[in-house]
């Protein structure tokens, strides 16, 4: 039997609802690190571990067929139901732990495995900023839509054709090697546009690019539960997103979104500044 994609953004938006209420309500006076992981700014904290733990064992619960891939837990592979739920449970870490109000709970329903690039697609998702109280939620087919105060407004990317007249949000890695070759492709990108944006978390620079208060972002080095919801918020706003290649899901090696006047003339830029750029080269391990 099909999955029911309107059951599974309505769980998706409850569970998203529900960490983002844990991690403003239950917030320590001082936020702890618990680990880091590339790098030494590459911070995990204590609320992000408590707040995957709440998802996790909400959908043990009430769908103990699906998978599950978590940022701090892992996890992966398709299940038994066809069907992983992909979670960042703070996208925008840093910006919780310095009270930045740029983070979010990224919750998304996909099928297939998102464990192998380009072998899966979200099919429903849900994004909460429980700091400013905006929710963002889509599922394949339904549109994308914003609740903010409890009015709820249908999504439409950018008109946007003029690729110098663009607004364009990207973001760093935590790796020097990573953030230096980033930088060499902003050199190429950032004369050749409106301006650049730098937010903080790609959950919600997607859903900006959804909502139309960006034109265009891209970033290297995102993995699933960066890109899950926000892919399919973007994409159901009527946004085009891409990867290396012409024809290429978003992925590690590169994502992107664009408003559809800017889908052929963004990524050609990006490929030109990273075909400009040095080689990447990674740090010793």
């Amino acid at each position: 039997m099909p999955e029911d994609h309107l059951a599974l953004e309505r769980l998706a938006v409850d569970l998203a609802r529900a960490a983002g209420r844990l991690i403003v309500e239950e917030r320590p006076d001082r936020v702890g690190v618990a680990a880091t992981k590339s790098s030494a700014v590459d911070i995990v904290t204590v609320m992000d571990r408590a707040s995957e733990q709440l998802i996790r064992s909400r959908l043990a619960a009430e769908r103990p067929d699906d998978g599950f891939l978590g940022e701090e837990g892992g996890g992966g592979g398709s299940a038994r139901s066809g069907i992983t739920w992909v979670v960042d449970p703070i996208d925008g870490t840093v910006n919780y732990l310095y009270g930045i109000p740029a983070y979010a709970v990224s919750v998304a329903a996909v099928e297939g495995d998102p464990a192998r690039s380009g072998a899966w697609r979200p099919v429903a998702a849900a994004i909460v900023n429980p700091a400013t109280g905006a929710e963002f939620h889509a599922r394949r087919g339904g549109g994308a839509w914003r609740v903010m105060n409890g009015e709820a407004t249908a999504l439409q990317a950018s008109t946007r054709d003029d690729l110098g007249l663009a607004l364009v949000a990207t973001g760093f890695g935590y790796v020097a090697a990573r953030r230096a070759w980033q930088a060499e492709v902003l050199r190429h990108v950032l004369p050749r546009v409106r301006d650049i944006r730098r937010i903080g978390s790609a959950a919600l620079d997607l859903c900006r690019v959804a909502e139309g208060t960006v034109d265009a972002f891209w970033e290297r080095g995102l993995n699933p539960w960066d890109l899950a919801a926000g892919w399919l918020v973007a994409t159901e706003a009527g946004a085009v997103l891409g990867g290396p290649r012409a024809g290429d899901a978003p992925c590690e090696d590169l994502a992107w979104a664009a408003a559809a006047g800017l889908a052929e003339a963004f990524p050609a830029l990006l490929r030109e500044g990273i075909d400009a750029a040095p080689a990447e080269v990674p740090e010793a391990g």
